[in-house]
């Protein structure tokens, strides 16, 4: 069993998730069903993929669950973007948002490709 706490993927994942639930709480009240609802679901799915993956045996049903992430991820990319572009993000805190979700893009994607591709050992 792997340890996600040791992925840099989950930390960051972990730091958006606290993020988005800050951040949408300042979101218009009409849309606590709609856009909080949906990127805080998205931005849990996150980390929880990631923790699920990692307590699975085969390399295939980790790497599954780490794409599922990764789907989430892509996800709340797009929910934030639909979110600034309607006026709803407006507090400094957000001006990191973006990026770290970017980062965590990449940093995840860098594992998914690691474990697809898992480099032979040498003797």
């Amino acid at each position: 069993m792997r340890d996600h706490r040791a992925l840099r993927a989950f930390d960051l994942a972990d730091e958006i998730a606290l993020m988005t639930y800050k951040i949408t709480k300042q979101f218009p009240r009409e849309e606590i069903y709609g856009l909080v609802s949906q990127m805080r679901r998205a931005a849990v799915s996150v980390p929880s993929n990631i923790v699920e993956g990692c307590t699975r045996e085969s390399r295939v049903e980790y790497l599954r669950f780490l794409e599922i992430a990764f789907g989430s991820l892509r996800e709340l990319n797009y929910q934030a973007s639909l979110a600034m572009r309607l006026n709803y993000l407006g507090s400094p805190e957000v001006e990191l948002y973006p990026e770290k979700i970017e980062e965590a893009e990449k940093v995840l994607s860098a594992l998914i490709r690691a474990v697809r591709h898992p480099e032979p050992l040498n003797p």
